[in-house]
């Protein structure tokens, strides 16, 4: 039986609360989530990850295709999020889930899922989307982009920092403590790509993580205002930070100070934070060792509704985007930007001023400050002429995204 053939006994449709037993059980298989894993992860058994499941199908929108016998055989979820994109608030597609039996690949069903999905995401308002990849090239082939980096670090204990003076103090506390949620929120409004954190996305933070053995550094002013926080555990000598948010210097300071102090418990310090810029140079003795990989991706769903939105930071002569889409068409064509002596922005469809030629990977990439505009035409990303690429140079943001989360 040949691919048409197998596809016309198959359906596409939503995916429900009780279908969520099979979505786990592909998540499972396509992802290949052990025992270990759910044990490590802190889940007593198979039941209790599928309960923890369960609020993806209550709040996300979940596709899929199944066969004959309802079986669920290729899914895409959908989380509802917002994100910070220079200081302002995007609803945003959290893209998790995707998945296909190896019976089932070479139909296109997933090629299906993700153009419904974009679809779904365009109607819903959710202008740009966001995904951890398994394949970067596949996704990028879908219209995603690298928006985000991680870096890994390694410190010795001999390299950690000396005590400096602040005038605030740390407290340890569980990890769910309100102090954390209210710097975190902080810290979302003024960090480019940070998500905005709901309840659903806090429990996506923790979800393979064992909470009960992580605990919370909190940096407090002398006032007692909560300024940082730093997730770590300490383990065969080594602490482990997963993530250190900060509001100023001085609580990186404290909560750093905090660090050192485990000098005599510790071989070593090994973290991550995620934005693309090293630490080494914050620290006296910089020969650290330090790693950078892509992280997430980013796809501008809708890009007029994108553009209407973003703060750029000042007007420039009027110019269009020539935008390819291959996967969703109403992103294949012109888009023109002017300015009124208001500076309120103009977007049509006419080829006013000169051209700027790219695709959505590479259009995402600039809106979301993952590569520059003059480092995009430098390798022949970005198609325009010097005075156009000025341009965009004085109007697009240069902040790096900072995203940390999981889904």
């Amino acid at each position: 039986m040949d691919a048409k053939e197998v596809k016309k006994h198959l359906t596409l449709k939503k995916v429900e609360l009780k279908h969520l037993k099979q979505f786990n059980e592909l998540l499972r298989y396509v992802f290949q989530v052990t025992d270990s894993d759910l044990e490590e992860g802190g889940y007593e058994d198979e039941s209790e990850i599928i309960r923890a499941k369960r609020p993806v199908l209550r709040e996300a929108d979940v596709y899929g295709w199944f066969n004959n016998e309802d079986k669920l055989i290729s899914q895409i979820a959908i989380y509802p999020c917002e994100v910070n994109i220079h200081d302002t608030i995007y609803n945003m597609a959290g893209v998790t889930g995707i998945g296909t039996y190896p019976e089932y690949t070479n139909l296109g069903l997933m090629s299906d899922l993700i153009s419904l999905g974009l679809k779904k995401m365009r109607e819903n308002g959710q202008s740009i989307s966001y995904l951890f990849p398994y394949s970067i090239p596949y996704y990028r082939r879908k219209g995603w982009e690298i928006m985000s980096d991680k870096m890994a670090f390694e410190i010795k204990d001999s390299q950690l920092p000396k005590q400096v003076s602040v005038p605030g103090y740390v407290e340890r506390e569980n990890i769910d403590h309100e102090d954390v949620f209210k710097i975190y929120d902080q810290f979302a409004t003024v960090n480019h790509g940070a998500m905005v954190r709901q309840d659903l996305n806090w429990e996506e933070y923790w979800r393979w993580e064992n909470e009960e053995e992580r605990t919370a550094a909190i940096y407090y002013s002398a006032d007692g205002e909560p300024l940082g926080f730093c997730f770590y555990w300490i383990a065969e000598e080594v602490f482990h930070i997963k993530e250190m948010v900060y509001l100023n210097q001085e609580a990186r300071k404290g909560l750093w100070n905090f660090v050192s102090a485990h000098f005599s418990m510790v071989e070593l310090v090994q973290g991550e934070t995620f934005k693309n810029e090293p630490i080494a140079f914050l620290f006296e003795d910089s020969e650290i060792k330090e790693t950078i990989e892509p992280y997430f991706m980013a796809r501008i769903v809708d890009v007029e509704k994108f553009i209407r939105k973003y703060p750029f930071i000042t007007t420039g002569k009027p110019f269009h985007f020539v935008v390819d889409d291959a996967i969703a068409d109403w992103n294949n064509r012109i888009f023109s930007l002017t300015w009124d002596e208001f500076d309120q922005l103009t977007i049509s469809d006419q080829p006013i001023g000169n051209p700027v030629y790219l695709d959505i990977q590479t259009l995402t990439a600039l809106f979301m400050s993952y590569r520059r505009p003059s480092y995009l035409y430098r390798i022949e990303r970005l198609k325009t002429d010097k005075e156009t690429l000025r341009t965009l140079e004085r109007i697009i943001p240069d902040q790096v995204a900072y995203f940390s989360d999981y889904f």
